[in-house]
């Protein structure tokens, strides 16, 4: 066997392994989960778990270390010139196709976020990026440039938005997130009237 294959089949059983604890974790949660129904559902030995990720802790760790991510955004490809509100909902649009691809973004981080501060941490690290990624988008899309603060203001207040927000998929979550968008943006912008869709 070569070297390139054995670093290759690693790689895949890794991978198996946290797979499998991120779909077992999102259903039971993490004290719930014990290491050998984890070794079971990757169909691996208890002792190669063990081998990858010697405590149980450290799967969670993993996952959150490289799984929580918002993967590749495009912030050219989402932003509307002229149309901050109409950027923001596309990059609502992203955020939403990207959580939905992971267990760990939704279920895994609100459950144990409160119980295990390495959560926490990395749940604090991606509000940080998404933060910077909405500022880049509204700055991007803006007629004028806005004031360092009210950008970081209406950044944070999006978030916000998008953490109570959960339901999308009805016309009127739709509405309701889009009159949202034009209010975060009215506030970003005072007595400047947008040309918003």
């Amino acid at each position: 066997m070569t070297s390139r294959r054995r670093t290759r089949d690693a790689a895949e059983t890794r991978t198996g392994i946290l797979d499998a604890a991120e779909r077992l974790f999102a259903e039971r949660g993490f004290d719930a989960t014990p290491t050998s129904a984890i070794a079971d559902a990757a169909g691996v030995p208890k002792g190669l778990l063990f081998y990858y990720f010697p405590v149980k802790r450290e799967l969670l760790r993993a996952l959150v270390a490289e799984r929580m991510t918002l993967g590749p955004v495009d912030v050219e490809e989402l932003t509307i010139p002229g149309d901050p509100a109409r950027s923001l909902l596309n990059l609502t649009a992203k955020i939403r196709e990207l959580e939905s691809a992971s267990h760990v973004i939704g279920i895994i981080v609100s459950r144990e976020q409160h119980t295990h501060p390495e959560v926490l941490s990395a749940l604090l690290e991606h509000r940080a990026r998404l933060q910077a990624i909405i500022e880049k988008v509204l700055s991007a899309s803006s007629p004028v440039l806005p004031a360092a603060a009210r950008l970081r203001a209406a950044a944070h207040a999006w978030i916000g938005i998008l953490a109570l927000s959960s339901d999308h998929a009805t016309e009127a979550a739709r509405s309701e997130l889009a009159a949202l968008a034009d209010f975060v943006c009215d506030g970003l912008f005072p007595g400047h009237r947008l040309g918003m869709a």
